[in-house]
């Protein structure tokens, strides 16, 4: 059976950290930022790890 393909979308959105957990941005936070408190778009700005199967599926498409 042939390797699997890193997908490449995800590599870019996705990363690793030290312990193995999936590391990701939080959306919503690009455009239409007039109207978002600036509380909003501080804690939009730090990143958010992955959780159950979700982690799982991302995993196996940035290795």
């Amino acid at each position: 059976m042939p390797k699997m393909k890193t997908c490449r979308a995800a590599k870019k959105r996705f990363s690793k950290t030290a312990t193995g957990k999936i590391k990701r941005n939080k959306a919503y936070a690009s455009h239409i930022l007039t109207k978002k408190s600036a509380k909003r778009k501080r804690n939009l700005r730090k990143s958010a790890i992955l959780t159950g199967a979700d982690a799982k599926r991302v995993k196996k498409m940035i290795s």
